[in-house]
């Protein structure tokens, strides 16, 4: 049974032309969790928040993951693609050589909640093409389970209740080396689940609503509001809600072990290589 290992507060910050959110993974150097490397969350009622949105700005060499829950987001890249995200939709971006894309939002008032994760990609498919797709919410399958708790598969295939439940998003896709696993879980009041995750694969959990208990006693801890929360290995997780019911997120993938050298939208094994990215992007050559 996994264990919580450390808690990493989610912290204010903005991104984009000023879109306000808070940040847990990637929020600190060293607060990452290969192959994970940064998980925002987006959330205001206040249109001041969010409306200006993300403009035009490149990525390299990882793929993006937005999930909304409420509200209205457009995004339009350089290849041409675009999308509308809309409560419960999904947008899975494989920028690898590059791609040039915005994401701006669709509504000048109401609710815009949702968040953003980066995965990093292998060395040896940071400069394949890039990829673009769109996940309605409808394609995606949401299990309610006997004592209440439901789960939404987003990407993988997990075990629940003596079912087997695959997300749109699957591992053995050739696409998707890391074989990601993403849950997004209620769970009501007092109830406990446990959730099967491959062994050898880092995994952690983020809290936005309410708050949870993570593994049995006597090594469960509380995970608290807006934190994500790292776990040891092993090849389950027991989680529990608290006082009352608390929603989460389940990040798994296999680790790439491989260097990370960032520099903004770019994520490269060394520094030549990211020089090589912010050269390519200044001379257009992300556009080609």
């Amino acid at each position: 049974m996994r264990t919580l290992t450390q808690i990493i507060p989610s912290m204010p910050t903005s991104d984009g032309a000023g879109v306000k959110l808070r940040r847990s993974l990637g929020s600190q150097r060293g607060f990452q969790v290969d192959p994970f490397l940064m998980l925002d969350e987006f959330y205001s009622d206040d249109p001041k928040d969010y409306i200006a949105g993300f403009p035009a700005h490149p990525h390299r060499g990882f793929e993006t993951v937005t999930y909304m829950l409420d509200g209205h987001m457009r995004h339009e890249d350089h290849l041409g693609n675009r999308g509308d995200l809309s409560p419960g939709d999904v947008q899975w971006m494989t920028a690898a050589r590059g791609i040039i894309h915005s994401e701006m939002p669709q509504q000048s008032q109401g609710r815009m909640r949702g968040f953003q994760l980066w995965i990093n990609l292998p060395a040896n498919e940071k400069m394949k093409p890039a990829h673009y797709r769109d996940i309605p919410a409808q394609q995606i399958p949401s299990v309610r389970l006997s004592t209440g708790a439901s789960v939404k598969v987003i990407a993988g295939t997990v075990q629940l209740d003596g079912q087997s439940v695959t997300g749109p998003v699957n591992g053995p896709d050739a696409r998707l080396s890391t074989d990601p696993l993403y849950l997004d879980l209620k769970l009501p009041a007092g109830v406990g689940l446990v959730v099967p995750v491959a062994r050898g694969h880092n995994a952690f959990l983020y809290v936005y609503e309410g708050e949870a208990t993570v593994g049995e006693p006597p090594s469960a801890k509380a995970l608290p509001y807006r934190a994500a929360g790292v776990l040891s290995d092993g090849d389950s997780v027991h989680i529990e809600g608290g006082s009352g019911a608390v929603q989460l997120l389940l990040l798994a993938a296999r680790p790439l072990r491989e260097p990370v050298v960032q520099y903004g939208p770019f994520v490269m094994n060394t520094r030549q290589e990211i020089e090589q990215a912010v050269e390519d992007y200044r001379s257009g050559r992300f556009a080609a």
